[in-house]
């Protein structure tokens, strides 16, 4: 998740308008940050204010994320301390959007009487009106969850604010895939690709904006195109986003192992724009275990898809997501996918503890995991995987690379941090530059003279 709990934070900076000053808090993902800076471009066009100050807010969006139990907890303590300006300061009007609404539906109007307004995850477009509608004294539903008729087959405009030089692409809502712990199917809907054309035209459009790394991304961006009947296909869209004029790096998040083709492996070893990132969110290893996700494959098989990614793209990085603690992991399979990550030795691994989601197979399913148990076997995953990285790490000291500089350090103003190829923004480490002075947003080569567990140091060079 990166989002935050914190008022004022992932707000994008101020502007200045006609109508009301709106504070946005955006929670979740990177796809819900799409979502939010689609909302925000409207606002602005509408002559609405943007503050990152809570105190100066008349109006509070918060685009929420449920996807499973923390991000439930953070969203409804996000809508409470959002609530709490009603009460204290020059607050009117407190909006609720994304997938929170949309998955507890009209239960929230009892349980939330402080928002104003809930909105779903594809009911945003009325977002202005109603808003508008609320600060005049107008009357406005409570609760709307249909979607906004044609939204994913434009091209949306949006106010980016993500690190410079860096956008997001979303090539499809929902998802079709039915893993057994997983509420994005229920909240999200069904896999729609967006045509390849409205892509190809948002792409140019972040590109004279100044958008150097475009992240392609999708609850399963490998599946783009399936529910079209295969036409057009990821293999028809990278080529054409890579010919982008101005787009240097291609990134594509959340790749499902299974549509892994050798066709796809062999375009990104020639392309040199396709960034070698394999983002592969395997969940697990045990054969049994992953049966009980619904996720048909097992520890051979994805060695074996290891093994032919790393010979194929000799520059592959590696990135895995684990669930720890599912239902029936006992220490056997817990040693099992322990050992795993020891023999293949991903540059980097995020693990989260499993949680019951309700209305999901696996909320029913017996041999539940001691909580205490499972943040055991997590911590241990993550010491593993930190000896890891810092071996790796320590590997590229003396290397020179290519280093998309992304501003001031959160640790000091005086600090300039960056991602190289091999890094993607909010999961992964960054690179602290210590010497030079390289323009944000730009790209600049950058020698590796230090090495942390999950973060590099450098300087620029010639």
């Amino acid at each position: 998740m990166n989002g935050n709990s914190t008022m004022g934070t992932n707000t994008p900076k101020p502007t200045r308008g006609k109508w009301a000053t709106v504070l946005f808090i955006s929670l979740g993902c990177a796809k819900n940050q799409v979502d939010s800076e689609i909302m925000l471009h409207r606002l602005r066009e509408e002559g609405f204010h943007l503050t990152d100050r809570p105190e100066e807010a008349e109006t509070v969006v918060v685009n929420t994320c449920s996807f499973i139990e923390s991000a439930v907890q953070e969203s409804i303590e996000t809508i409470l301390e959002a609530a709490r300006l009603k009460e204290e300061g020059r607050c009117r009007a407190l909006v609720v959007t994304g997938c929170f609404p949309q998955r507890y539906g009209r239960a929230l109007i009892r349980r939330l009487p402080e928002v104003d307004l809930f909105l779903g995850t594809e009911a945003f477009g009325g977002l202005v009106e109603y808003l508008k509608a609320l600060l005049s004294g107008g009357k406005t539903p409570k609760m709307v969850l249909k979607p906004e008729v044609g939204l994913w087959d434009q091209v949306q405009r949006r106010f980016l604010f993500s690190t410079p030089g860096t956008a997001y692409l979303k090539i499809a809502e929902g998802c079709s895939n039915h893993c057994s712990y997983c509420t994005i199917p229920a909240i999200r809907g069904r896999l729609r690709s967006r045509p390849l054309e409205v892509l190809l035209a948002e792409s140019r459009m972040l590109a004279e904006e100044g958008v150097k790394e475009l992240i392609l991304l999708a609850q399963d961006t490998t599946a783009y195109g399936m529910d079209l009947g295969g036409k057009p296909s990821l293999m028809d869209l990278l080529p054409r986003v890579s010919a982008v004029a101005g787009l240097e790096w291609i990134r594509l998040l959340y790749l499902r192992p299974e549509r892994i083709s050798e066709d796809l492996l062999k375009m990104m070893a020639e392309d040199e724009r396709i960034c070698p990132y394999f983002d592969l969110p395997l969940q697990h290893v045990n054969r049994r275990i992953l049966q009980a996700m619904h996720r048909f494959y097992d520890r051979a098989w994805v060695s074996k898809l290891i093994d032919t990614i790393r010979m194929t793209v000799p520059q592959a990085v590696l990135r895995t997501t684990m669930i720890i603690g599912f239902p029936g992991e006992g220490e056997g399979e817990f040693k099992e996918l322990l050992d795993f990550i020891s023999e293949k030795e991903f540059d980097h691994l995020g693990a989260f503890l499993y949680s019951p989601e309700e209305g999901t197979p696996a909320a029913a399913l017996p041999n539940r995991v001691p909580e205490e148990i499972g943040r055991e076997r997590l911590e241990t995953l993550m010491e593993r995987q930190r000896e890891i990285s810092a071996r790796k790490n320590r590997e590229r000291i003396g290397t020179v690379e290519p280093v998309l500089v992304s501003g001031t350090s959160p640790e000091s103003e005086w600090l300039i941090q960056g991602r190289t190829r091999f890094q993607a923004p909010d999961v992964d480490g960054v690179v602290y530059i210590t010497d030079g002075e390289p323009r944000i947003g730009e790209i600049v080569s950058v020698e590796i003279t230090q090495a942390h567990d999950y973060d590099l140091v450098g300087k620029v060079v010639a």
